[in-house]
């Protein structure tokens, strides 16, 4: 991809907030990290780890997707949702890359002449109220290391819900509905497009179950 020369450890520091969807006032977005305005000015390619939404509605212009391995990080809903998949009074829960395990994905590249938009795009959509880092990771391909962009969850901010029990969890999927809909949709995309890729996430496929199981036996309010 070409970003050798940029460092590889360590997250993107930006002036944090902890308002937004996940913890308090809404939209508030940091400036642009001065790091990723100095890599957009190298105009080349970029390559975004994908592993809940971004895999089944990126919503940038992308010109190739590979499945990917990310070792380190894991997949949870530990981020509280109170305004997409969500309201303050019945919060839901999205996805977050959390730390510790391994997490399959999607490695997607946006070209040089579409980073501008696409990075503006993603950092609207997932640093407002500081709730993710923007993180340089490493992503193992099928014969080849991939040098990628992840966000990650901040386990300090107060939109951080930490680690649930499975029946926790899936109670908050089960009542989140927000401005983007419901959280059994979320989840259900998610375990979908992971299925595409020929990949069985047991604890994502068990929590679908268990949400089902508890629509059955109380079904939400619509």
């Amino acid at each position: 991809m070409g970003m050798s020369d940029v460092p590889s450890s360590d997250r993107l520091e930006f002036p944090g907030n902890d308002g937004d969807e996940y913890g308090g006032a809404e939209d508030a977005v940091p400036p642009l990290s001065p790091e990723i305005a100095a890599l957009l000015a190298q105009a080349r390619p970029i390559w975004i780890f994908a592993y809940g939404s971004l895999m089944w509605n990126p919503g940038f212009a992308h010109d190739a997707v590979e499945p990917v391995l990310l070792r380190g990080w894991h997949r949870s809903f530990c981020v509280y949702s109170r305004r997409y998949r969500g309201t303050p009074e019945r919060p839901g829960l999205v996805l977050g890359l959390d730390r510790g395990g391994a997490c399959r994905g999607m490695a997607i590249r946006i070209p040089a002449a579409a980073a501008a938009g696409a990075v503006a795009y993603l950092w609207e959509r997932e640093m407002a109220g500081g709730v993710y880092d923007l993180r340089r990771v490493r992503l193992q391909r099928s014969s080849a290391v991939q040098e990628a962009f992840a966000f990650t969850v901040r386990r300090s901010h107060p939109g951080y819900a930490g680690r649930l029990s499975v029946d926790a969890t899936a109670r908050l999927i089960l009542q989140g509905i927000g401005g983007r809909g419901h959280c059994r949709e979320y989840l259900a995309n998610t375990v979908r497009q992971l299925e595409c890729l020929g990949h069985l996430d047991g604890p994502l496929h068990a929590l679908e179950e268990r949400v089902k199981q508890l629509a059955a036996q109380e079904p939400p309010c619509s």
